[in-house]
């Protein structure tokens, strides 16, 4: 049985004796890729050589690459050491083609290598190719002597590679390894590929065309090749298992694990130990490529598998820290094949019992926390994302720790409040996760933040001010000026534009100087600096120019009244349901507001028409909202709502409107809403308008959803309700206020047709109602029908009315309906021990064309193609019975 050590030694030996350059693994942190957090494939260091902004000494290539997926869009951190192949670091073992050769020597590489090097049997082998290439079907079918079901065409992106949305791209073959009939899973293309009957061990790019914006492709001048082949996947492979962890490397790993804390490695401990030895991995290297634990980057995501990994040693009942103490197996495993490893041994294993040792106070603290909070919780009820984020904020548990720790206990957390809470936090989150892609440029803001410093906010008194232009950036990088159509990111010294942040939507409206003009279609806020999504619709912007900012007067207005109309919904909430009730999100935009609260129940009509008559009390009041600044406690003193969770800083504003006699809050005692809150409102409660509760439905565990209208959204959807009720009542022939016991009866009368409806087709089914007759085989009665217009959900009850009829004996009926045909068996007690109702679906299904088919020995059931075939399949039935017999 070869060890992975030697497998890889194996794969690149074979490669270099096929004219390719061995090419040392690149680092972890990627030299030539700024949109990627780490190198998580083989081809990311030859990436300019592939299109051609890069020429090397060598036109062929092959390596063992060492990848990280643990952040940004290429995460697979939450599944480590639950399932069998997903890692946080692995092993890409690649060859490469740089415009030498192409699919007629790659395929037979690939061949060759699988089937004579790694002896894998070639029956046990099958392809995909991309549907329209022909050219890598029939060179599977010259090389390989693949039948064309062992060659299997696919449609869709999984077999067509792209580097991004324009560039280099084309056709891939993917290689799968069939492990047997015994392992649930179809091939790939089909119902059941998710299972894990066939895996995919190897694919090939067959990088030929360019991509353009406009979606045209030619072929590119250069063809090449690159592929990737995990070695873990093919290790477990030719190691005879079925699990990556159980590989000879990471099965020391763990036993070394096993050993150091005194437990089973096959035990209950199991998933711990495949974490630690897979976490091990991923902090060593990047530890050995640069990467140090911090607050931020790249630096954040290591701290974070670390802390998951030394949670993970805690729960195995280690007291002192261990981690460190597993480096020196690791290295002995590994230093040969990367150097680096061990050259940095010394600093691994120190860093890793510093970092260990801070942590056990961390997740002392944190895990007493998260076991109050989830003692106050329903029975399985989620984790409130506010309380996640507490974790995170104050005590510094990642998300994924949360999440890691509640998933053996069955439960999860709510990840919209984790990211509601999260919003005044996005520049510690876009630093986290700065060059997954999605945020590659988020470090610009922080450099504007320090040199100009935060913008200065003025819109909660005026909707038009004036701003000097800061900075302008387009794509990712400042900029002195951008012209007539362009797409650019503009930052002002100080903005009426209110940003995104607490649930309201970020503004929109128009920034002009002298020299041009822009439309600004959203506002955000990165690092304290607010960036004025715009298009510059006349002219030049340019850094440096005074401009005049105005916010769309409208879209602000609609926005402040569903804000305001939220916080007087909060207050009506907990006035009708009680005071457990706490703001779990929101959502303030222009057409809509959504409110998420703490609550078990939906609901009553009686509850909501309560509420809604109660919001629009407080709204024709017509009081005004009135702001106030004080530090967080003299607000809590004053009795003001605060988002649990939520980080305030040293001055708060708090919101107050409606009267309400002497039973109010506040210092007066009259006070109906009191919040904490950085949002705009209304000047008046009068100028919501009016306020329509839409729906209210499930969020999450214990978690409500209410989302509503206000102002003149509210009062089309009351006259829309009530043509629509007219309508009804015209339709019903009855008055508006008969139409709910109208339908009601509709309903009943629906209900009471279709269970007759559904007796009659039972009743034919058998016979028109008598009892149905059946034949006699060697002693034991069996009736055999083919009905039509019964659903396969309907079989079960009339195979048991049948049986019960029959008294003794055995039944058989194919049934079709809405296209779709279903065959049912049903055995009785005192003959299960000669015939089985699962033998009999199986038989009929075969001879109806198709297979399977399960159940009970007294009752089963499964699907066919048609049934074209019934007559055989009664017959095929029949005669099982009289061999039984």
């Amino acid at each position: 049985m070869p060890s992975l050590n030697e497998i890889r030694s194996t794969f690149l030996g074979f490669f270099e004796k096929n004219g390719h350059r061995v090419v040392e693994s690149s680092p972890l942190v990627p030299r030539n890729d700024p949109t990627l957090m780490f190198t998580n494939s083989g081809m990311v260091q030859f990436k300019n050589a592939f299109t051609g902004l890069e020429t090397r000494d060598y036109n062929r290539a092959t390596t063992a690459q060492k990848c990280v997926r643990a952040g940004g869009k290429h995460n697979d951190l939450d599944n480590v050491g639950y399932t069998a192949r997903h890692h946080t670091f692995f092993e890409m073992l690649g060859n490469f083609s740089f415009g030498d050769y192409f699919k007629s020597e790659a395929i037979p590489y690939a061949w060759n290598l699988l089937t004579k090097e790694f002896g894998i049997p070639k029956e046990k082998l099958l392809v995909t190719v991309y549907h329209t290439d022909d050219d890598a079907a029939e060179t599977w079918k010259k090389v390989a002597g693949l039948s064309d079901d062992r060659i299997i065409r696919i449609a869709t992106n999984d077999n067509f590679w792209q580097m991004g949305p324009t560039g280099p791209c084309g056709p891939c073959t993917e290689i799968f390894f069939d492990h047997g009939e015994d392992i649930w899973g179809g091939p790939p293309g089909s119902a059941d590929e998710d299972g894990d009957r066939f895996i995919e061990i190897w694919n090939i790019v067959f990088m030929q065309n360019e991509q353009f914006e406009d979606g045209s492709m030619r072929a590119l001048d250069m063809q090449s090749i690159d592929t990737g082949m995990g070695l873990e996947r093919i290790g477990a492979l030719l190691q005879g298992k079925h699990d990556n962890y159980d590989t000879d490397l990471m099965r020391d790993l763990i036993e070394a694990s096993a050993n150091l804390s005194s437990n089973d490695p096959d035990g209950p401990g199991k998933v711990h130990h495949r974490v630690i030895a897979d976490h091990l991995r991923s902090t060593s290297f990047l530890i050995a490529d640069g990467v140090m634990p911090s607050n931020e980057g790249r630096g954040y995501v290591l701290r974070r598998i670390m802390r998951r990994a030394m949670r993970h040693v805690h729960m195995l009942g280690v007291q002192d820290p261990m981690m460190h103490r597993l480096v020196p197996e690791l290295v002995s495993q590994m230093g040969a094949a990367y150097p680096e490893l061990s050259r940095a041994q010394p600093l691994i294993q120190e860093t890793l019992r510093s970092e260990e040792t801070r942590f056990r106070q961390t997740l002392d603290r944190g895990l007493r926390l998260l076991d109050d909070e989830l003692s106050r919780l329903p029975e399985g009820g989620n984790l409130p994302g506010e309380t996640a984020f507490k974790l995170y904020d104050t005590y510094g548990f990642p998300l994924d720790l949360t999440q890691d720790a509640l998933r053996e206990k069955g439960r999860a957390v709510d990840i919209e409040g984790f990211d509601s809470a999260m919003a005044e936090q996005k520049a510690k989150a876009r630093a986290a996760w700065a060059g997954s892609g999605e945020t590659k440029d988020a470090a610009i803001w922080f450099d504007i933040a320090e040199q100009h410093g935060v913008t200065e906010f003025l819109g909660y008194d005026t909707e038009e001010a004036e701003g000097q232009i800061l900075a302008l950036v387009a794509d990712g990088a400042e900029r002195p000026e951008a012209a007539l159509g362009e797409q650019v990111q503009i930052v002002v010294n100080q903005s009426p534009f209110y940003a995104e942040s607490g649930g309201q939507v970020g503004d929109t409206g128009l920034i002009k100087t002298e020299t041009g003009a822009a439309r600004v279609t959203d506002t955000k806020k990165v690092a304290g600096v607010f960036v004025h999504m715009a298009e510059v619709t006349l002219g030049t912007i340019q850094r440096g120019q005074g401009a005049q900012l105005s916010v769309d007067h409208d879209r602000r207005s609609q926005i402040r009244a569903n804000h305001s109309a939220t916080h007087l919904l909060h207050e009506a909430l907990r006035r009708t349901l009680g005071e457990h009730v706490a703001q779990r999100g929101s959502l303030n935009a222009p057409e809509r507001l959504r409110f998420d609260f703490s609550h078990n129940h939906a609901m009553t009509a009686e509850e909501m028409s309560r509420i809604e008559a109660e919001v629009n009390e407080y709204i024709r009041q017509n009081t005004p909202v009135e702001t106030r600044i004080m530090t967080p406690d003299d607000a809590r003193a004053i009795g003001a709502q605060a988002l649990f969770g939520e980080k305030y800083g040293d001055e708060v504003r708090v919101v107050a409107m409606g009267h309400q006699g002497n039973s109010g809050k506040g210092p007066d005692g009259q006070t109906y809403s009191l919040e904490l809150c950085g949002g705009t409102h209304v000047a008046r409660t009068g100028d919501i308008g009016a306020f329509a509760l839409l729906s209210d439905s499930a969020s999450a565990a214990g978690v409500r959803r209410i989302e509503a209208l206000t102002g003149q959204a509210a009062l089309d959807h009351l006259r829309a309700c009530d043509t629509q009720l007219g309508e009804i009542a015209t339709i019903l022939k009855a008055q508006a206020g008969d139409v709910v016991n109208r339908v009601r009866a509709l309903a009943d009368e629906r209900k009471a047709l279709a269970n007759e409806v559904a007796q009659l087709k039972r009743q034919l089914a058998m016979g028109g109602g008598g009892a149905a007759e059946a034949k006699d085989i060697g002693g034991i009665k069996f009736i055999g029908r083919v009905v039509d217009g019964v659903s396969g959900k309907e079989l079960g009850p009339l195979v048991d009315e049948m049986k019960q009829q029959l008294g003794s004996g055995a039944i058989l009926v194919l049934a079709q309906a809405d296209g779709k045909a279903t065959v049912a068996a049903g055995v009785t007690p005192d003959l299960t021990d000669r015939v089985s109702a699962v033998t009999l679906v199986q038989t009929a299904t075969a001879a109806l064309g198709g297979k399977g088919g399960g159940g009970r020995p007294d009752r089963a059931q499964g699907g066919a193609p048609s049934l074209d075939a019934a007559d055989a399949a009664l017959a095929e039935v029949e005669k099982l019975i009289g061999e039984t017999a």
